[in-house]
């Protein structure tokens, strides 16, 4: 459990610098400078956190995951990179389209990058969070334990995190539900239960530290 959850802190630290980073970096990319330093750094994220999510998904070194949670896992991850490099794209070039806002390319771009690319992407989000959710609740870990705070710090960053990329992204419709129901499963299952799975207790913490944001 202690190493499983310092690989959740280490997650929800890497998707605040991943997700949130790229608007920080508006610069022109020095060797190419139609590009952002921003677009450059994001072609880290899906390198990043994708192999982040398959550590988490396997919880223990010892459960093999079956066959319908791996696809299930492809799938979403599928998604996730789908989304996630059609936003980087879509939003790069739309970058150069300023002046061409009444065009039908522009107006192409705009769906691809504000629409499109971002409910692909937070379905993979919301939909890997949820695998990771069933595939700890299915693989308790045995004997008594007690919340790590390093799990309960980390859910701290990752529900304002997810907060932030929700608001930007403006999947509302898909984000506050996620939160909601994960809080009110989080909490019916018990001190007891979310003690054993560190996964629920973090994600139980995110949940409610993004409603509280969101209520804000």
């Amino acid at each position: 459990m202690i190493r499983l959850s310092r690989l959740i802190l280490v997650f929800a630290l890497l998707s605040m610098v991943l997700f949130l980073g790229p608007a920080l970096l508006s610069q022109q990319f020095g060797p190419y400078p139609l590009m952002r330093n921003g677009d450059v750094f994001d072609l880290l994220t899906p390198l990043v956190l994708i192999p982040l999510y398959w550590l988490l998904f396997q919880i223990r070194r010892d459960l093999t995951p079956n066959q319908r949670e791996i696809m299930a896992f492809l799938i979403f991850a599928v998604l996730w990179v789908m989304g996630q490099g059609m936003h980087l794209a879509a939003n790069s070039i739309s970058h150069l389209m300023e002046e061409m806002k009444r065009s039908d390319a522009y107006a192409l771009t705009h769906s691809y990058d504000e629409v499109l690319s971002h409910y692909l992407w937070h379905v993979g989000i919301v939909g890997l969070s949820a695998l990771l959710l069933y595939r700890q609740w299915r693989n308790p870990f045995p004997g008594k334990a007690e919340t790590s705070m390093l799990t309960t710090a980390a859910g701290a960053i990752y529900g304002a995190t997810f907060f932030g990329v929700i608001v930007e992204a403006g999947t509302a419709p898909l984000g506050i539900p996620f939160v909601v129901l994960v809080s009110l499963f989080g909490l019916a299952a018990g001190r007891q239960q979310r003690k054993s799975q560190p996964i629920l207790a973090f994600f139980l913490v995110s949940s409610l530290v993004s409603l509280v944001l969101f209520a804000a």
